[in-house]
Order: C-alpha cells, then structure tokens, then sequence
C-alpha cells in the first residue's frame, strides 16, 4: 500500500479505516500494476495515467469510485454523476463483498473510459477498451 494511503486511511475513524484498508489491500492484490497516489486529497489508482478506482470517505459511508463502471453492467454499482462514474457505499467493512469487488476490479482493468485526456476533448469521453 502506498505511504500516502496508508496515511490517508489511518486518519479514518475506526471502521472506516477498516473499510479503507480492505478496499486498498484488494486493489492493489488485483491490479498490481496499477499506480496507486493521493489525487484530490483521495486515494486513486491509475493505468496508465488514466484513474480507474479510488475511494474516498463521505459524512456516512465509505464511497468506492470506478471512473468507468457505469459500463461493467454489474449489480451493487450505482451510477455516479454525468460521466461513465458508478459506486458502491459502505458502513462496515464486512459489506464489501470482496468476490463482486474482484470482479470489478478486474472489469476496472478491461473496460476504461480516457478520462485522463477529458479536459483536452472538451468534457467529450472516448473509450480506450
């Protein structure tokens, strides 16, 4: 885990942390490969420069981000703003129903929207695969 997120998630009340720990010890088992930094004051994970998955602690929950994951066409994601964004929320880290979180992870990894280049298209999203 990277010093910034373990950083990020040790200042998380007691069970958020344990949400934030789980989901981070996951991503990063799953998608080694992946860049894992603090953006946005939340940790993120990125390939190749484009971020996939993050999360980030509400007033309520745990939210867990996938840029892309509105078109993973997965049960347990809920759409998230006017882009491709969907999320799941936790209170507790015995929600996160890590055989779902595996499969998006890996769907994170297949299925990615180029979200690092939106600015230069002017708010226009294409699909990188």
């Amino acid at each position: 885990m990277h010093p910034d997120t373990r950083k990020y998630n040790a200042a998380q009340a007691p069970d958020d942390q344990e949400v934030c720990d789980l989901l981070a010890q996951e991503i990063d088992r799953v998608l080694p490969e992946a860049e894992n930094k603090i953006w946005h004051a939340h940790p993120v994970w990125f390939l190749d420069g484009n971020p996939i998955v993050g999360y980030s602690k509400l007033k309520n929950c745990v939210r867990l981000l996938f840029w892309s994951g509105q078109s993973f066409d997965e049960e347990g994601l809920n759409a998230e703003g006017s882009f491709k964004a969907a999320e799941a929320r936790y209170t507790a880290a015995d929600q996160v129903d890590t055989q779902h979180l595996q499969r998006w992870l890996a769907k994170a990894r297949d299925i990615q929207w180029d979200y690092k280049n939106i600015t230069r298209r002017k708010g226009k999203l294409e699909r990188l695969k």
